[in-house]
């Protein structure tokens, strides 16, 4: 009797937590159905009908004016030439700033000198700088390198700002790579690089995953590096985006809006689709290595 009694609970207890778990995930799903919805649908019927429900005719024509149609400005180039432009920027600054934070996270740990520490902390106060901090610096320096206004000039902006996060990342998960490995490697001959290419990489592929999908995150949705160093041709998807449903002539094109929302997000849902996992586990190895 006590047995079912406690099976009972227990099934009672799951239901109560799937059907609370079901309700916020609908919860937070809710504007992405939204938008899908609006964007296949005719202007007519949305403003004839609500935005939650099913459309009556699908059509992709919001999509396509949205892509290659849709004015910003004064051109009516749609978000195509500016999604180029995010990818331009993205793909070079986090492979650079992941690079970089590699090799900064390998010295700290493995070749250690004297103020380490000292670096590794101010690194790590540099994570915690706002993006209003950094603003009039960075316009400075790219003023003085002929960057100013650039696809290249915020390349190197968030190649500088995503540093100390990546250098974060695999400082913290190299110091679990025993010292005995390098020093291995340094009696058979092996080198700075030598140790850096074959040892260490290899070993921290895990991490590097989690610091691609977190800076092509961060690069790709940023909004205000790329409304203050770029601007016309030049800016990046979410200036276009913003610039698109922000200017409207005539009824508001809530279909349109909703396409160019989701043409912007798509790269960036499937980033977490795909590789979601592996960025929990990258995350999580190197609190269980050694």
């Amino acid at each position: 009797m006590a047995t079912k009694s406690l099976a009972r609970q227990q099934m009672l207890g799951r239901l109560f937590i799937y059907s609370a778990l079901l309700l916020l995930a609908l919860y937070y799903l809710m504007p992405l159905w939204v938008m899908v919805t609006t964007s296949l649908k005719p202007l007519d019927e949305i403003y004839s009908g609500s935005f939650i429900g099913l459309p009556q005719a699908i059509t992709f024509e919001a999509w396509s004016k949205a892509w290659s149609g849709a004015c910003i400005g004064t051109e009516c180039t749609g978000l195509r030439p500016y999604f180029v432009n995010s990818i331009m920027m993205v793909v070079p600054a986090v492979l650079l700033s992941t690079g970089l934070g590699a090799l900064n996270g390998y010295v700290l740990t493995k070749w250690r000198f004297k103020g380490a520490n000292l670096v590794f902390g101010m690194m790590l106060f540099g994570c915690f700088l706002p993006y209003q901090a950094v603003i009039l610096p960075m316009a400075q320096v790219l003023g003085r390198l002929g960057l100013s206004g650039s696809i290249p000039g915020l390349v190197l902006v968030h190649t500088v700002y995503g540093i100390c996060f990546t250098s974060l990342f695999f400082r913290n998960y190299f110091i679990t790579i025993p010292d005995e490995l390098t020093k291995a490697a340094q009696i058979d001959g092996a080198g700075f690089f030598r140790i850096f290419l074959s040892i260490m990489l290899p070993a921290a592929l895990p991490i590097i995953v989690v610091s691609c999908i977190w800076q092509f995150t961060q690069v790709w949705n940023d909004f205000l590096f790329g409304v203050s160093f770029t601007s016309g041709s030049d800016t990046p998807i979410t200036v276009a985006l913003n610039n698109i449903v922000n200017v409207t002539t005539g009824r508001k094109q809530y279909n349109v809006d909703m396409a160019s929302a989701m043409i912007a997000a798509i790269p960036t849902l499937l980033v977490y689709v795909v590789a979601g996992r592996y960025f929990v586990r990258g995350l999580t190895a190197g609190a269980v290595k050694g």
